[in-house]
């Protein structure tokens, strides 16, 4: 629908979105490794390392020689890969755009935190839409779709340049273009439950991403592009020294 190029907010809190940049570098490191190592190798990353609902549900069990981390462990792993460089880059430009003002309203840690809860809240209701799915599911969609409810919330007024149709670039307040994806993700899951996108991953990481913000971010930090209101400091004319007049 849309493709985020550039938003106009200023970073406040923080000089440098540490966590943001770390978490995208992570991301294409992983996704390096698989385009130089064996198809054997990614698929084994993939059953180990993605989130499989069946295996979660104990609907099945997966062989001893693929468990890489434990199964709980694939709530998060998961969204750490990737299944070609353009999955990767559009999650990636996502994140780029977007977080770093969620980490600036919520400060470093717990903006990792909250990033990786989202990807959790993403996994958990694939999970419970396709419970006895035996395929893997992989991609930071669930954790960026939380990022991008986080942005959502703070700063729906902000002019955000995103390329619509994926050729007319133009300046749009935020909440137009990301009330719309936020909307379609919702529809989708509804209408292409049992597709090759895990809508429900979206959804989740969604959900998740609006409810964090409001107890995660700091304090004073508003929503909606609310200006502070603080107290006018008292105005104190400078002192004057009183000088007598000279008399003769």
């Amino acid at each position: 629908m849309f493709i985020p190029l550039h938003d106009a907010v200023e970073l406040k809190y923080i000089r440098v979105q540490y966590v943001t940049i770390g978490v995208i570098v992570v991301n294409v490191l992983f996704w390096l490794f698989s385009t130089v190592a064996s198809p054997e190798v990614v698929e084994h990353a993939s059953l180990g390392l993605g989130f499989i609902p069946a295996v979660i549900f104990d609907y099945a069990a997966l062989d001893p020689s693929l468990i890489i981390v434990p199964d709980d462990a694939t709530f998060i792993t998961y969204s750490f890969l990737h299944l070609d460089f353009w999955h990767l880059a559009s999650n990636m430009l996502f994140l780029w755009v977007f977080g770093d003002n969620v980490e600036d309203a919520l400060g470093h840690l717990k903006f990792l935190i909250f990033y990786l809860l989202c990807a959790a809240a993403g996994a958990a209701l694939h999970g419970l839409v396709v419970p006895s799915s035996e395929g893997p599911l992989i991609g930071a969609s669930g954790a960026i779709s939380g990022v991008v409810a986080a942005y959502f919330l703070l700063h729906p007024r902000v002019r955000v340049w995103v390329l619509v149709l994926f050729r007319i670039p133009l300046p749009l307040p935020a909440f137009i273009p990301l009330a719309l994806w936020i909307i379609q993700q919702f529809a989708m899951l509804v209408l292409d439950a049992d597709g090759m996108v895990s809508w429900g991953a979206h959804v989740g990481g969604i959900i998740a991403g609006a409810i964090l913000v409001l107890f995660m971010r700091r304090r004073g930090v508003p929503l909606f592009d609310r200006q502070l209101v603080t107290p006018k400091a008292v105005e104190r004319k400078p002192d004057v020294p009183q000088v007598a007049a000279a008399t003769e």
